[in-house]
């Protein structure tokens, strides 16, 4: 029986404006579309990832919360590759 564990290696959350938001967002497509590394920054963490040339993207929306009363909505964009440097297939929706 194969055992998956899911390791956090960096976490950042903070409030921001859409503005910087899109900013963050456009800084690191940039970067995608370069071919070059992504760093991830927070306070003293820092973490470099490289992204293969081919990667898995998923986009997903999500309600949290009570069924009767508000909750909170997220949208989650996440790149996700094989660490031995398969890409995986992208899958568009």
């Amino acid at each position: 029986m194969l055992v998956m564990v899911e390791e956090v290696l960096f976490e950042s959350e903070q409030s921001s404006t859409r503005g910087e938001i899109a900013d963050y967002l456009r800084s690191v497509a940039e970067r995608l579309a370069q071919g070059e590394s992504i760093t991830l920054k927070a306070g003293s963490q820092e973490l470099s990832m490289d992204p293969p040339e081919r990667a898995t993207f998923e986009v997903k929306a999500e309600r949290e919360g009570p069924p009767d009363g508000p909750g909170e909505l997220s949208i989650e964009f996440e790149i996700e590759w094989d660490e031995n440097g398969n890409g995986g297939d992208l899958e568009v929706a």
